[in-house]
């Protein structure tokens, strides 16, 4: 483990490693898993096309998953990251919108405000910024003018739309701070910078990459909602290999539970085994279909879970709400261990810094490195691709054409990447 603390006594998280590495948890769910070539199973090889953008809410993944500013186990088999919908986006907002190759007039290109703050080589201390508009997101527009821009214009970019003029966005920073390898506090603190209250839905998901459609050998994971009392809530995650997690909440406005599945009848006109799929959220808050949102609610075991908190937030202020993921039961998750935590991880990584940066006496070059480093480590993503695997297809999934044969990658049956 990177020691970055300068005294000889160890810290708690060090002390962890004993058990179980530090890395066990980091910033490794992608935030754009549709597009990729891992995802096509098409006949032509069109990637792009096969899985977008507008199906990646409802579609299942096969070798990943993807979110804002989210965090998963090693093998990503338990995934947390941020959702949020201004109640006037036609879509929740739970991964960052891009064009693809062909949409972009410079190829392909995420179109967000996103920000990497700091982060640790260990990644006990992370530091996440995404800016959210309050009107609606302008998907269409950038797609539309960037389409009929050739390659010698520039491209058109978000804050060309207008959308944060005024400053009428939503600051959302995330942080996390590992009391040890397996406890992970969490804050998430949204700011209104607006001139004026706005309101916002705050989402935050936990829920299990699906595995089991494609391999039966694999027993489906559970998340179980138990119940809440005035200050916090409380979900159990139970996984063959993960063990236990129990999941610990700010007291939310409601919880909403379902499966981390296809929604077959939206994508493929084929009726979904039940009204518990992955898009669920999303229809129930912006198709505000009460009868589904009722379901959700009451709905208390699945594999996709998340509290959801109906916020108004005064004009220049700030609100936060605490989460914590940890292999033990907490009688009281908040707690004054739980605020030192964010205390203890934010000074080890000054430390750490401050002693790379020596002759920096300003800190403002260490500063600029300091959230370089952050990218790169928050770049860090699971990676799982099987091309014997992939060339060969799954029993769930429609078997690829005989070009697959032929095409990209048909000779790399050597590649097993995890």
């Amino acid at each position: 483990m990177e020691k970055h603390n300068s005294s000889e006594e160890k810290s708690e998280v060090e002390v962890a490693e004993t058990q179980s590495p530090l890395a066990l948890w980091g910033p490794y769910v992608s935030e754009r898993q549709w597009g990729t070539v891992r995802e096509d199973y098409s006949e032509g090889g069109d990637a792009w096309n096969y899985f977008t953008h507008d199906q990646a809410r409802s579609r299942v993944y096969r070798w990943g998953e993807d979110g804002i500013a989210g965090i998963s186990d090693m093998h990503q088999q338990l995934c947390f990251a941020l959702a949020v919908w201004n109640g006037k986006d036609t879509i929740i907002k739970e991964r960052l919108f891009g064009l693809t190759n062909g949409e972009g007039n410079h190829g392909e290109d995420v179109k967000e405000l996103y920000y990497y703050l700091d982060n640790t080589p260990d990644h006990s201390w992370m530091k996440y910024l995404y800016k959210y508009p309050q009107a609606a997101f302008p998907y269409e527009e950038l797609l539309s003018i960037n389409s009929q821009r050739n390659k010698k214009e520039r491209e058109y970019e978000i804050l060309d739309t207008g959308i944060f003029n005024d400053d009428k966005y939503f600051d959302i920073e995330i942080v996390y701070a590992k009391q040890n390898a397996e406890d992970i506090c969490i804050e998430i603190k949204i700011t209104n910078r607006g001139e004026d209250d706005a309101a916002i839905n705050l989402l935050p998901a936990l829920w299990f990459r699906n595995n089991w459609k494609f391999n039966t050998n694999i027993p489906r994971p559970e998340i179980e909602y138990d119940n809440q009392n005035d200050t916090t809530g409380h979900a159990t995650a139970s996984h063959e290999k993960l063990g236990k997690y129990h999941f610990y909440f700010s007291h939310a406005d409601e919880v909403l539970m379902t499966e981390n599945e296809t929604n077959t009848q939206k994508l493929f006109n084929v009726a979904n085994i039940s009204s518990f799929v992955k898009d669920a959220f999303n229809d129930a808050l912006t198709q505000k279909d009460d009868p589904l949102r009722q379901q959700l609610n009451q709905n208390k075991k699945g594999t996709k879970f998340s509290p959801v908190y109906n916020l108004l937030i005064k004009r220049k202020s700030s609100q936060s709400k605490f989460f914590r993921l940890t292999k033990t039961f907490q009688v009281t998750p908040f707690d004054e261990v739980f605020s030192q935590t964010f205390l203890n991880r934010k000074q080890e990584a000054d430390n750490l810094y401050n002693g790379i940066f020596k002759g920096d006496t300003e800190n403002k070059l260490g500063n600029i490195m300091r959230q370089a480093f952050a990218g790169l480590l928050w770049s860090k993503q699971y990676y799982q691709y099987d091309v014997e695997k992939w060339l060969k297809g799954d029993s769930y999934n429609v078997p690829p054409q005989s070009e697959r044969n032929y095409g990209r990658n048909a000779y790399w049956e050597n590649v097993k990447a995890e």
